[in-house]
């Protein structure tokens, strides 16, 4: 097959998972609509979900789940049902949207799922619910704020034996503080990565996670967290939520006891009150100083590859067009990223194009373009 009949089949490919991904959509919210109205017609009986599940071959709890998300389609999310029925987003999608506003009273279910009506397209299930959660913060504070603190009393351990002599410890933790604690034994752990050390990072941190249980850790390296808070939160003057690096929102409440506890170090970021993102502090030699380094972390918050969560404290700093081949060392041409999705710049058929207001487009080996754009800090503001 020559290269035009190639790059014909490779178009042709996409545009049939594309379409068969609207189409499944759209025949899940008929499936959602007709389990709805089976729940109905049984006066939500107790027996629905075991008979949803019969009828899919599913194990009863997923049925629940289905039964569970049908009826919040069906009554308080009716904008999210109105995008699976035009194949915008699927099953997995619109659960996103339901779970975390399951919480909600009617009425403020409907305010979330209609703004949240022009935010579906275009993300994954990850992206998504951090977005849902960001607007529950910011609809029903006071709500959102008695849920986190009834769940950090909630905090707790969990050993889960596993096959093969191993086991799985589940520790259900205040994020900022689970954030620090992953943050200061990943450190550690790229600190002892040496070329004579034969473990990988993986296996460095969970050994390093042991041995700080068990107390013999020979020291306690600095850890940081970042937590985005503006500054009439911070003074109390509103109760907007804050962003962690990492995790998503948080309570007003909650960010202020971090920024005011004793440990916490300040760093002072000024930003554009018309974008939102940080003000400039380029450079333009190879290796970003220590300043422009900060700033490309602080703005980029998270790994810049589109639905990846993970905090740009913890990746690396790179330019997206090469310093060898004339790519400058300032803030349109970096990006932070984590390690996984560094290395997709050094495969073949991947390229990576910066534009002057930090964005970067990412065409895959297939022809598909992806836009990456730096969050702003705060909502953005008119001139």
């Amino acid at each position: 097959m020559g290269d035009v009949e190639t790059n014909t089949r490779l178009v042709e490919l996409k545009e049939i998972i594309q379409l068969e991904g609207e189409e499944i959509a759209q025949a899940q919210a008929r499936q959602l609509r007709a389990i709805a109205e089976l729940d109905n017609l049984q006066e939500r009986s107790r027996g629905v979900p075991v008979e949803v599940a019969w009828l899919l071959n599913l194990v009863e709890h997923k049925a629940a789940k289905k039964v569970a998300l049908a009826r919040a389609l069906t009554t308080r999310l009716p904008e999210t049902l109105k995008a699976m029925e035009g194949g915008v987003i699927d099953e997995e999608k619109a659960s996103k949207v339901a779970e975390p506003t399951a919480y909600l009273s009617d009425e403020k279910a409907r305010e979330v799922d209609a703004i949240m009506a022009s935010r579906l397209k275009g993300r994954n299930p990850s992206a998504l619910r951090g977005v849902v959660n960001y607007w529950i913060a910011k609809v029903d504070k006071e709500g959102y704020e008695a849920r986190c603190k009834a769940r950090r009393a909630d905090r707790q351990l969990q050993l889960i034996h596993q096959d093969h002599g191993m086991s799985t410890m589940v520790a259900d933790v205040p994020a900022e503080k689970g954030s620090a604690a992953y943050q200061s034994i990943d450190r550690e752990a790229r600190k002892r990565k040496t070329k004579d050390e034969s473990r990988t990072l993986d296996q460095l941190r969970a050994d390093i996670l042991i041995e700080r249980c068990l107390g013999t850790a020979s020291a306690d390296p600095k850890a940081d967290i970042f937590v985005y808070v503006d500054l009439t939160t911070l003074a109390g003057l509103n109760s907007d939520p804050a962003q962690l690096a990492g995790y998503g929102p948080i309570p007003a409440s909650i960010a202020r006891e971090i920024a005011y506890g004793t440990n916490s170090t300040w760093r002072r970021l000024v930003t554009d009150p018309i974008t939102g993102l940080p003000a400039d502090v380029g450079r333009t030699r190879y290796r970003p100083p220590a300043a422009l380094d900060r700033y490309i972390r602080l703005r980029d918050r998270e790994c810049r590859a589109p639905g990846c969560n993970r905090p740009a404290q913890c990746g690396d700093i790179d330019h997206t067009q090469d310093w060898a081949k004339g790519g400058n060392t300032d803030k349109s041409n970096l990006g932070g990223w984590c390690e996984r999705h560094h290395y997709l710049k050094d495969q073949p058929g991947w390229r990576f194009d910066a534009q002057p207001d930090g964005s970067i487009t990412i065409t895959t080996p297939t022809g598909g373009t992806y836009i990456s754009r730096p969050e702003p800090l705060h909502e953005t503001r008119a001139a």
